[in-house]
């Protein structure tokens, strides 16, 4: 910003203006001052009279407006008029150098008349005061003089710091017109700057501040090239300069901050310019700012309570549209919902929606917006964002309770219903493998915790709605086993397996790891299905034969339903169908005396099955005294810890055991047990 600089005017003193005709500004420019006025010294006789009386006063008063003196005295009215003129003129030099000589003439006349004032010069003080104001006038004009009038602005300063420096003469108040001028530089610069209240309009306030990142470096600029070569050093220009635009947009935005609250993009735009385009290289920061603008000493543009006040208002708004924005995506997936068509794939053919990535895109971009103003405004928009996709995420499972509860009332035709909970499930698995993006750098591990157990949630609900509709499709067929035609054909068994191979036939176009998940809830599903069947005790075999008709059916029946997941996709080691081929040892044992054997290590795969369970199965066999089943079940007391490979899926937890009825269970132990004792 620096600028070369001439030689200053000042060195040449207050004397230039009382010693001689011809005044020099600076920078080469000589004023020429006319006719002195000064008047010679015969008055000193007066001074030593003594003090007359009004008689004497006005033969005094006579006397001295006889010869020489008297011709000054009447050109007085002349000289004040021209003086006047000079000021409207702005030549101010040459208009104090006549209200100088004015003030000396009245000076000299003073004593001589006791104090007396002629009345020609009782205009004298508001001329003063005249050239005072046009003085302050253009000083407030300093930058705009400074370009295109720098002599005018030198002579105003100059004739500033010569009336300022002198003394007044008969006691009268000293006139300080440095201070008038240094107000003046402050008022006219906060005045082009801040003159009018800042109420911007919605939106306008990022415009503003644009302004004045472009103005405020330029005025610094002015004052350091061309207005503090117009003025003593102990004006400070720089600083003044500095510090007066500081103090001027601190209060216009004091004021803009105690008026209605701003729009989000209006407080963001205050934040990230007032801590960091303002104290940044452009503005304040500059390098090019030398140490004497002292911004150093520049207290904070924002306090933390603008600043707290800004962040929350900011965070609110952001908020809401943020809300805005996730129910809008939300709304547009469910409308798809109950169109004739299917989901949307991808090239891989997995059912495909835009929705995850919108959600995710929104809210990152919202925290990374708030990274450029400050880490705390960062962490607040971070907490906001996963507050926000915690509704989100329950929004969108109370929409798919409403659609799977409308389409099994018959409240609503859905040609899809479940390729769209498939599509659904893959929403979540893709909110789920990109929420990372979220964690913020630093952050604690835990931080998506909520966020990651909400999606848990949605996922297990939406496997539940899926098996829900694979059990309404099956129950009916599972209603006829066991029975005698299951013992002797495998067809029922077999419709079985082509209903749910049907059914699951889409389960192809949900993503991994996700499709085995679903195939394994869906193939415990089924088996679920077959053991609550055979716990219902429509079947008892009449001997042996059946016996073995029933352990084989279990084992064909087990085989077919691994080949059936098998090909679907589900990892053998996911399969629950094995608990079967258990189940057959039981019916296909001869020696009953060995049953508890067989039951100990059924509880040792199988650790959540319950003496009900196992009572209901050995009633099957159909073989069994009551002594003989009651030491069977009595194993389940002294069964050893469950076997390390022991399946951890519960499976007979969830199957509900025959329940006889309540006046025969004993207070503590099975119904099974106290069912038996009793007979």
């Amino acid at each position: 910003m620096a600028l070369g600089r001439e030689e200053p005017w000042w060195e040449e003193g207050a004397s230039g203006l009382r010693s001689g005709r011809e005044i020099s500004l600076g920078r080469g420019i000589q004023l020429h001052t006319g006719v002195s006025w000064s008047c010679p010294g015969p008055v000193s006789k007066w001074q030593a009279c003594p003090a007359a009386s009004g008689e004497r006063a006005v033969l005094k008063a006579k006397v001295i407006c006889g010869g020489r003196t008297g011709r000054l005295i009447k050109s007085v009215p002349a000289a004040v008029a021209h003086t006047q003129t000079l000021i409207d003129a702005q030549q101010f030099l040459e208009a104090y150098m006549s209200l100088r000589e004015l003030e000396q003439l009245r000076e000299d006349t003073w004593a001589p008349l006791g104090g007396l004032e002629l009345p020609v010069f009782q205009g004298l003080d508001l001329l003063f005061e005249a050239l005072g104001q046009a003085v302050e006038a253009a000083a407030g004009a300093a930058g705009k003089l400074a370009r295109e009038d720098p002599a005018l602005l030198v002579a105003a300063v100059r004739v500033a710091e010569v009336e300022t420096g002198r003394t007044t003469p008969l006691g009268q108040v000293p006139r300080d017109w440095r201070q008038r001028c240094l107000r003046a530089l402050q008022e006219g610069l906060e005045q082009t700057h801040f003159g009018s209240p800042l109420l911007p309009a919605p939106g306008a306030l990022p415009g503003w501040l644009e302004a004045l990142r472009v103005a405020l470096p330029v005025e610094l600029a002015t004052a350091e090239a061309l207005v503090a070569p117009c003025c003593p050093p102990q004006y400070n220009v720089v600083q003044l300069w500095a510090h007066t635009l500081h103090s001027g947009l601190r209060r216009s935005l004091q004021h803009l901050l105690a008026g209605p609250e701003l729009e989000a993009a209006d407080a963001f735009a205050l934040l990230h310019w007032a801590l960091h385009v303002y104290l940044g290289q452009e503005m304040m920061g500059s390098l090019e700012l030398g140490p004497e603008a002292d911004v150093s000493q520049l207290e904070p543009l924002l306090t933390l309570e603008n600043i707290e006040q800004l962040e929350a208002t900011f965070v609110a708004n952001v908020q809401a549209s943020v809300s805005q924005w996730l129910q809008n995506a939300l709304d547009g997936e469910v409308a798809e919902w109950g169109r004739e068509q299917g989901p949307n794939t991808d090239p891989s053919g997995s059912y495909y929606s835009p929705m995850p990535a919108i959600v995710l895109q929104i809210l990152e971009e919202n925290i990374r917006v708030a990274s450029l103003v400050s880490e705390s405004l960062q962490q607040r928009v971070h907490g906001m964002a996963l507050s926000e996709l915690g509704i989100f995420l329950r929004s969108f499972s109370d929409a798919l309770i409403r659609f799977s509860r409308d389409h099994l009332r018959g409240k609503a035709m859905v040609p899809h219903y479940v390729p769209y909970l498939l599509a659904a499930l893959n929403h979540q698995s893709a909110l789920s493998s990109s929420v990372s993006v979220l964690q913020l750098d630093g952050a604690p591990s835990g931080a998506l915790a909520p966020v990651e157990a909400a999606l848990d949630k949605l996922q297990r609900r939406i496997c539940r709605l899926v098996l829900e509709a694979l059990q309404v499709e099956l129950q009916p067929l599972f209603a006829d086993l066991p029975s005698r035609q299951w013992l002797s054909s495998p067809e029922l068994l077999e419709s079985v397996c082509e209903r749910t191979g049907r059914f699951c036939r889409d389960f192809g176009r949900v993503r991994n790891p996700t499709v085995q998940l679903l195939l394994a809830e869906a193939e415990r599903a089924v088996v679920l299905q077959y053991l609550r069947a055979l716990m219902q005790g429509r079947l008892v075999c009449r001997g042996a034969d059946e016996r073995t008709q029933a352990a084989e059916r279990l084992r064909h029946d087990a085989a077919q339903l691994q080949q059936l997941f098998l090909g679907l996709g589900l990892e053998e080691n996911a399969h629950c169908a094995p608990v079967l081929l258990a189940l057959r040892e039981l019916l296909n044992l001869r020696d009953p005396a060995l049953l508890g054997l067989e039951v100990a290590g059924l509880q040792q795969q199988f650790p959540d099955v319950s003496e009900d369970h196992v009572s209901a199965l050995l009633g099957l066999r159909g073989d069994l005294s009551r002594e003989q089943q009651l030491a069977a079940l009595s194993s389940l007391q002294a069964a050893l810890p469950p076997s390390p490979r022991a399946s951890r899926r519960a499976l007979f937890s969830l199957v509900p055991a025959p329940a006889p009825a309540p006046a025969s269970c004993l207070p503590s132990g099975s119904c099974a047990r106290a069912r038996l004792l009793s007979e």
